[in-house]
């Protein structure tokens, strides 16, 4: 029987498949006790169990690449620590050796006893985390029957599920699935930004989708309005028809962009930036005429595995990127490693309290000399090869800003000593993504050549709310009166001491900011490579002299009513 209902459009495009729905997870396992003489056999089945689990998530972290290695790795790092937490493993050692409870049956009993101390929290972020803890349980009860834990699905389908995680999109995507419909999640999820990464169509928020929707039911999902139709009639197969003819038309007019300038119907001139990891990144960036890499994320080099980089690996890294960008800048972040990310050698702290408020960033560089020091001297070696600059993340106040430089000095000077070959001047630039740093930047601002804006941390630590935590979506949103009046005054400030500028976050690669981003007097963007193109397209169809004129009317938005409806009229003018 047809339905027609409503969810929250997360990934443009429109899907027409048959229905696989998956429903949550539940450790349904019986009471089960074990022999005295079983038990340490029981316990070595679990842990070699944990130890199938740790290598599965160490083989598919070594195997993404671009958006997928940024987003998803984020996701698998947080399951790796969870797995390696002692309340978790001796947890369950102990239930094994002291209750004789079988391995299953123990993490079921584990399972339930660490939830229920998440879901007593106070605060909704430590409440939300019952789902990581379900799924690597998930993943060690698969383990333990050696089958797969994750969704799966078939060409044709749309997986309709409580959620899907970051790790699971790339796969069901190969495997053919058309389309996902969840009925939890927001739009500013990990989850959410890979499916639009991938164009693959997604609606969330759809709270009644796994109770109203029957396996195997023919099933429509809109990404760009939410709309969901069960068992769709006739005409519902014609607006599903017209919508991806649209969409195809679109990409074919996207496509024809990729050698246009991006410039304003004014005529003035905006420089599109890519944010990459991987030579995969850098082509794709390469191809689609972007002015340069605005974000080169080295991260990826030190997550899972044993051993730290040393100088050489990371110099060709860095010199690679140069090389593949062919004389347009690259700009290379320092190592923001922390607690939420986890590597093997020990080097981020795995007992912070508050992983997003400790030893990360600039903070963990300068605590760690020497490794601090290798990376610098692999980045400046780099410039040898083509136009560099050294992007320093989470600064938060002047003493950190005059310490990097002091650092750089010394660096530059010993391998010129060495007779190493490094560019003259190699800028040297901060992010500004800590609220102390915007509003401490005119103590800081002259000893710096450029400034980044990383609007997700920004957004985030401003307001106080975690965007993937679903119970805050409606409260994380860059439409709040406070992060517009503190990006005007950080770019209103580098105009004026002659800095150059440039957003690198999520905010830059939604089409739906630009006219806000263009009015506040930005003129630089750095984004992912996918969406670069629409963002050009948007800029292209924007006046700018227009929408400047409209600023105090930005500026004077008291609420994000307010700030929609401005963002309304610009799409209207």
């Amino acid at each position: 029987m047809r339905q027609r209902f409503q969810g929250i459009g997360a990934s443009r495009g429109s899907a027409l498949g048959r229905a696989r729905v998956r429903r949550a997870h539940a450790l349904e396992v019986a009471e089960e006790r074990i022999a005295a003489e079983d038990v340490e056999r029981e316990i070595a089945r679990l842990h070699e169990a944990a130890d199938s689990v740790r290598r599965e998530m160490r083989t598919l972290r070594e195997r993404l690449h671009g958006a997928l290695a940024h987003e998803v790795g984020e996701f698998l790092d947080l399951h790796a620590l969870l797995l390696d937490d002692p309340d978790l493993l001796q947890g369950l050692d102990e239930l094994i050796r002291v209750g004789r409870y079988s391995a299953d049956y123990a993490l079921r009993l584990q399972r339930d006893r660490i939830a229920a101390v998440f879901e007593s929290m106070d605060d909704p972020y430590f409440r939300s985390r019952v789902e990581d803890i379900d799924q690597v349980i998930g993943r060690l009860h698969a383990a333990l029957h050696r089958h797969d834990a994750g969704l799966d699905g078939a060409a044709g389908e749309i997986v309709v599920a409580e959620s899907v995680a970051p790790a699971e999109l790339a796969k069901l995507q190969a495997q053919g699935v058309v389309g996902i419909l969840t009925s939890t999640g927001s739009t500013l999820s990990h989850s959410a930004i890979l499916a639009r990464s991938l164009h693959l169509p997604l609606v969330v928020g759809a709270e009644e989708a796994v109770q109203r929707i029957n396996d195997g039911d023919a099933l429509i999902i809109d990404g760009s309005s939410g709309l969901i139709v069960v068992e769709p009639d006739a005409d519902d197969l014609r607006a599903h028809r017209q919508r991806c003819a649209e969409l195809k038309r679109e990409r074919r007019a996207l496509t024809r962009l990729r050698h246009e300038p991006t410039r304003t119907r004014d005529g003035i001139d905006v420089r599109l930036y890519a944010n990459a990891e991987s030579r995969e990144d850098v082509a794709n960036a390469h191809a689609l005429g972007a002015a340069g890499v605005g974000l080169y994320r080295t991260e990826f080099l030190f997550l899972q595995r044993p051993q730290l980089p040393d100088e050489d690996e990371q110099f060709r890294a860095y010199r690679d990127v140069v090389l593949g960008m062919s004389g347009r800048p690259v700009t290379i972040r320092t190592l923001d490693l922390g607690a939420d990310k986890a590597d093997e050698t020990g080097l981020a702290l795995r007992d912070e309290p508050n992983p997003a408020l400790g030893l990360r960033g600039v903070r963990l560089s300068l605590a760690r000399g020497a490794l601090f020091d290798t990376q610098l001297r692999a980045i400046l070696r780099a410039s040898a090869y083509g136009p560099v600059r050294i992007l320093v993340p989470m600064v938060a106040c002047a003493e950190e800003v005059h310490a990097v430089k002091a650092r750089v000095a010394r660096v530059a000077e010993a391998l010129r000593a060495e007779g190493e070959a490094i560019a003259p001047h190699v800028p040297l630039g901060v992010m500004i993504e800590v609220p102390a740093a915007a509003l401490a930047l005119p103590a800081f601002v002259d000893e710096v050549d450029f400034l980044s804006l990383g609007t997700n941390d920004l957004v985030q630590y401003l307001l106080a709310a975690d965007r993937n935590n679903e119970a805050l979506s409606d409260l994380y949103t860059p439409l709040h009166p406070a992060i517009v009046r503190l990006l005007h005054g950080v770019i209103r400030l580098a105009h004026r001491r002659g800095k150059p500028v440039q957003v690198c976050g999520e905010m830059a690669g939604e089409p739906l900011f630009a006219p806000l981003l263009l009015t506040l007097g930005l003129t630089e963007f750095s984004l992912h490579p996918g969406r670069l193109l629409e963002v050009r397209r948007r800029i292209r169809d924007l006046d700018l002299g227009r929408l400047r004129q409209r600023r105090n009317a930005l500026l004077r938005g008291r609420d994000r009513a307010q700030l929609e409806a401005w963002l309304a009229a610009a799409d209207a003018a």
